[in-house]
């Protein structure tokens, strides 16, 4: 009897969780729809059955009692919606799963609510049937021994440069996952947690996150004239988070339209800023010249960087803005599938419409674009006077 990959609804992303708690008390009445994009020239068509039981195996999930109680602990959970949590389920009617041209093709329908929290599992389902078949004798032993040659990087640096696991969705597989995390919890004094709330429980680590695309995507139908949207959705995460979680996602538009929209107020309450495209320095450099133009120390604010680093990277990245801005660092795919002779696989599931109405990732990065209606593309540009 098959055994199913995903056997918590907290193996998943804190900042799914911080959005959904956002959504419960702002927008439980919105609807979306989000699509699968494999970026990566290979064909996934093959997963298709087994996608299928596990998307049912999926919906069999409740949060336990045991795991609304660590959430509660956490600080910035509220009563109701730890209550919503109680009685959540996942809804396999939501998810269509298809193939076209010879790929994977899902697209899910559904509340906001709902359709947020299948993404992760979905992409870490996939990335391990996939790596199963592909590479079906390497083991987390062979991972954790990569880990340990390339922590010996860390042997002479300094005790302010600080990383996090961010690879829940592209993991190699659960348990390389948490071999991967575990050993890194026990022995590197550079590790500061994991965005994967299972594991941050777990070893009792910090669960990190705040927001992704689709916060500020849907906004873009949430607000009365779209070049309000990114503001809107930064002042309803402050209202949620008043005082928690204050680290903003800059580049759904991108970094230059952010910045016109993260005026002192917001620059103030913020308590910084996340990359996730386009070049890092360059990118880091325009957010201490747009916080000295306001009047405020670089050195109060943090820098997360989270596009596609390796740990020498992030060294390097870190070296640079030592002493002119606090650094942090989310490594995903080269900590959690990084394995010998592994080609790692580029895999999204994306916000298309809220509402129905079509939505759109621009991002620092033209292959990172997300939009299937040029004519609302454009609209978008000339918002924002790109």
């Amino acid at each position: 009897m098959l055994k199913p990959i995903i056997l918590s609804l907290l193996d998943t992303d804190a900042y799914k969780l911080n959005m959904q708690q956002a959504i419960f008390h702002h927008y439980p009445d919105v609807e979306v729809s989000a699509e699968f994009h494999c970026r990566s020239d290979e064909s996934l068509a093959a997963l298709r059955e087994r996608l299928e039981f596990e998307i049912h195996a999926l919906t069999d999930l409740k949060f336990t009692e045991d795991e609304i109680t660590y959430l509660s602990s956490l600080g910035h959970y509220q009563v109701d919606y730890l209550e919503f949590l109680g009685s959540f389920s996942l809804k396999a009617n939501q998810v269509t799963v298809t193939i076209l041209d010879d790929q994977l093709a899902i697209r899910i329908d559904g509340s906001w609510l709902d359709v947020i929290l299948w993404e992760v599992p979905l992409l870490a389902i996939i990335c391990e049937l996939r790596c199963h078949i592909k590479y079906p004798n390497v083991n987390q032993s062979e991972a954790v021994e990569l880990l340990k040659e390339k922590l010996k990087a860390l042997d002479n640096v300094k005790e302010d440069f600080h990383f996090v696991d961010f690879g829940t969705r592209r993991r190699f597989s659960k348990a390389v996952h948490h071999a991967i995390v575990e050993h890194l919890s026990l022995n590197c004094s550079h590790f500061s947690g994991t965005s994967n709330l299972f594991l941050a429980k777990k070893h009792d680590i910090p669960a990190v996150g705040t927001q992704a695309h689709e916060w500020f995507q849907a906004h873009q139908q949430l607000t009365g004239d779209l070049a309000d949207s990114q503001q809107l959705a930064l002042h309803r995460w402050l209202q949620e988070y008043p005082d928690r979680l204050g680290i903003a996602l800059t580049d759904c538009i991108n970094m230059e339209a952010f910045l016109n929209d993260f005026n002192l107020h917001l620059s103030q309450k913020f308590a910084g800023l996340r990359h996730d495209s386009g070049d890092p320095i360059e990118w880091g450099e325009k957010a201490i010249r747009h916080y000295e133009s306001l009047g405020i120390n670089p050195l109060e604010k943090t820098l997360i960087f989270s596009d596609g680093l390796t740990l020498e990277k992030a060294l390097a990245i870190h070296a640079h803005f030592t002493g002119r801005i606090n650094t942090s660092f989310g490594i995903g795919t080269q900590l959690t599938c990084h394995l010998p002779n592994v080609e790692t696989l580029n895999i999204v599931i994306k916000l298309v419409t809220c509402n129905g109405k079509p939505v759109a990732k621009i991002s620092d990065e033209p292959g990172k674009s997300i939009c299937r209606d040029d004519s609302y593309l454009d609209a978008l540009r000339k918002a924002f006077n790109i």
